[in-house]
C-alpha cells in the first residue's frame, strides 16, 4: 500500500490550501482515511478522519469549521481543504489508512510520506 500526499506549501495567515492523498490500495473504498500533523518538537496529532462511505467525519477541535475532509473513491483519493489557516497550523501533514474509525495514530496501518504546510503571520 502506498500513499502519496501532496498540496502543501507556504501560505499567509488567513489563506487556504487543499491537500490530496492518492492511495494505491484495492480496498480503498472500504478504508477509513485520516489526516494527521506533526509540528517540530511535538507529537503527531489527529486532524480529521472520514469513513469509507464519506458519510462519517470527525475533526480535531482546533480545526473544526476551518478544515473539511472529503474523499473520491473512484479516484482513490482523500482531500483536506484548509481555510483560514493560522501560524499554529504549520506542520508536516500526513495521510493514513485504517480499518476502523478512530483518531489514535497507532490505530492507522499505513502512512504517506507527509507534506509540509507553512503558514506565515
Amino acid at each position: 500500500v502506498q500513499l502519496q500526499a501532496s498540496g502543501g506549501g507556504l501560505v499567509q495567515a488567513g489563506g487556504s490550501l487543499r491537500l490530496s492523498c492518492a492511495v494505491s490500495r484495492r480496498t480503498f473504498s472500504n478504508d477509513v482515511m485520516g489526516w494527521f500533523r506533526q509540528a517540530p518538537g511535538k507529537e503527531r496529532e489527529f486532524v480529521a478522519a472520514i469513513s469509507w462511505s464519506g458519510g462519517g467525519t470527525d475533526y480535531a477541535d482546533s480545526v473544526k469549521g476551518r478544515f473539511t475532509i472529503s474523499r473520491d473513491n473512484a479516484k482513490n483519493t482523500v482531500y483536506l481543504q484548509m481555510y483560514s489557516l493560522k501560524p499554529e497550523d504549520t506542520a508536516v501533514y500526513y495521510c493514513a489508512v485504517s480499518t476502523v474509525f478512530v483518531t489514535e495514530p497507532g490505530r492507522y496501518d499505513y502512512w504517506g510520506q507527509g507534506t509540509q504546510v507553512t503558514v506565515s503571520s
